[in-house]
């Protein structure tokens, strides 16, 4: 549970979790026209195994039952978690604009209370010297403060609450029954205080919207929207936390105005990298109408030297990836690495380049905007996907690294070695680095430029050059989002790759609608927290009605479609709604 602590100098993001014994009230009660709403659900409102609750009070007995059994559950499990934050100030015509932003990675850890273990250097539960906002008091934010809004209330039992059923409601196809939620004077400090919204089957909570009261003194406690998603039939489990507050007064002369977004992923990283070798071995028999197997000694040979040297840089990029993969930072074989393969062969044939070896494409799970090549492999991350307008920035940021690859760019090939795998995965940033020299980078823009040229993108990169106009005025203001963690920037102080785009670009125009420079986060790429696969956002194109709903490059709440798995191994997921093209 969140909150803001003030002292004499700062105000820290700050964890309080109260854990008295755990007790259930049979007491708790609620009108009997709330109780007929919340048992009119049909058929198939209740489990298998228990009959429908016969009233609002029953209802509140199983959801109490399932927040408990949900919180076992994530004791179990280690997922991802990822905040990315923005400092908001408000312009000259009222609009709320991103001043400074703040980034945290680390994985959740609630086996013996809740521990996090950063990726990207900041300390984690219970450490308080974090980045710190301009003026003569400081504010640290905690990233285990956003991760912890997964929990309704860790110890949370129908004793401490009066609840007040509002209405059935839809989230996608899967139907709700709305129930506010209130703290009981006396009942402690951290206790929810807001609406929830459970399913009306087997009374699971999906999402609850709120914050935590009563405030202890000198303390205030952020406001937050937390969705969980039914990652496997039965068990939902978080997957999205949007957190904004807009004017929450800390000192004299001193408000609090910013947007969050935090995601978890990498539930099932076991079974994302179990070994299926010697589970599906198959074995090729002669037939009587097939040729019988040649013998191949007569071809057979040692590796020449430069094959040898392809294969050792192919086994460091292999052992590079999968450390990877298995960490849950990058997303498995899938579908959008095939569009992305589309972009890089179009790139390849337009050219008459041919590399005799396969370049693959992969998506780092990550908000940061950032791409980079590992051998013959092209890695490009999920928040720079999400933001990138069309097809022509994106073969703009694909031809970079294509160049560095078709150039013979020196691959480190010390990962060769599987020894230096062996390390823990809060250290990957700090392990694995596939930044290029400058004259490097500069040389693959120079290529990029020439195969963008003979592409069927070459009428089309006046969008690429106006999203790297974009990026480059965003970039002061938002230097985490900008700054990569396993390669080269985009933009770096007044540099931008590809700048030579810039010159036939249009100017920005922030006050056209019609004109995109760079979409929201988020808005693109659909990610299987359970499996760590993503997909294409198939969500349909909203006409914008003002400029203002450009927001390139900015923050949105999350508004998933839920739905409800019902057959083992679906892979039916939720779908986070883009923000307005």
């Amino acid at each position: 549970m969140s909150i803001f602590r003030v002292g004499s100098l700062s105000v820290f993001l700050w964890l309080v979790c109260a854990l008295p014994a755990v007790s259930q009230d049979p007491t708790s009660s609620a009108p009997q026209a709330a109780a007929a709403e919340a048992t009119a659900a049909g058929p198939g409102a209740g489990t298998l195994s228990s009959p429908p609750p016969a009233s609002f009070n029953d209802v509140m007995d199983r959801v109490v039952q399932k927040e408990h059994l949900f919180v076992a559950q994530m004791r179990h499990m280690r997922p991802l978690v990822e905040t990315y934050l923005q400092d908001l100030k408000t312009d000259g015509v009222g609009n709320s604009v991103p001043v400074k932003d703040q980034y945290y990675l680390g994985r959740l850890d609630m086996s013996d209370g809740p521990e996090d273990t950063s990726f990207v250097g900041q300390p984690g539960f219970g450490h308080r010297m974090l980045n710190r906002l301009t003026g003569i008091y400081s504010m640290h934010f905690l990233p285990l403060g956003f991760a912890q809004m997964v929990v309704l209330d860790t110890d949370f039992q129908k004793k401490y609450y009066n609840f007040t059923f509002v209405r059935r409601e839809f989230l996608g196809e899967v139907r709700c029954l709305v129930i506010d939620a209130e703290p009981k004077e006396g009942s402690g400090t951290g206790r929810f205080m807001g609406r929830i919204w459970v399913e009306d089957q087997d009374y699971n909570v999906v999402r609850f919207n709120g914050t935590y009261y009563p405030h202890p003194k000198t303390s205030y406690y952020l406001h937050f929207d937390s969705w969980r998603l039914n990652l496997r039939p039965g068990m939902w489990l978080p997957a999205y936390i949007y957190s904004e507050e807009s004017d929450l007064k800390y000192r004299i002369a001193k408000s609090l105005h910013f947007r969050a977004q935090t995601r978890l992923w990498g539930y099932d990283l076991k079974a994302l990298n179990k070994n299926s070798e010697f589970t599906q071995i198959l074995v090729d028999s002669p037939q009587s109408d097939a040729p019988s197997v040649k013998d191949q000694s007569d071809a057979a040979a040692d590796a020449t030297p430069v094959v040898a040297e392809r294969m050792w840089e192919r086994q460091a990029e292999d052992n590079a990836v999968e450390r990877l993969q298995k960490i849950g930072l990058l997303a498995p074989v899938g579908e959008v690495d095939k569009v992305l393969q589309t972009v890089v062969n179009n790139l390849l044939v337009t050219n008459n380049i041919d590399l005799q070896s396969d370049v693959r494409c992969r998506v780092l799970l990550t908000s940061p905007l950032e791409s980079f090549t590992i051998g013959h492999t092209i890695v490009i991350s999920r928040g720079l996907l999400d933001v990138l307008p069309d097809e022509a920035s994106l073969a703009m940021v694909l031809a970079h690294e294509l160049s560095h690859i078709v150039l013979g760019h020196k691959f480190d090939t010390k990962l060769a070695f599987n020894d230096r795998m062996f390390f823990a995965d809060e250290d990957s940033f700090q392990r694995l680095d596939f930044k290029r020299r400058p004259a490097d980078e500069e040389a693959a823009d120079t290529k990029a430029l020439e195969l963008l040229k003979n592409s069927p993108y070459k009428d089309k990169l006046g969008s690429a050059g106006l999203f790297l106009r974009a990026l480059q005025e965003r970039a002061p203001d938002l230097p985490n989002l900008i700054r990569p963690h396993l390669g080269n920037s985009l933009a770096s102080g007044k540099s931008i790759r590809m700048s030579a785009l810039l010159a036939s670009a249009p100017q920005l125009q922030p006050e056209r609608a019609d004109q995109i420079a760079a979409l929201p986060l988020g808005g693109r790429i659909k990610l299987d927290p359970w499996t760590d696969q993503v997909e294409l956002a198939k969500a349909k194109p909203v006409a914008l009605t003002s400029a203002r709903e450009k927001m390139p490059f900015e923050i949105t709440p999350f508004f998933p479609y839920l739905t409800r798995l019902s057959i083992p191994g679906s892979e039916k997921v939720a779908l986070t709604a883009p923000a307005p093209k």
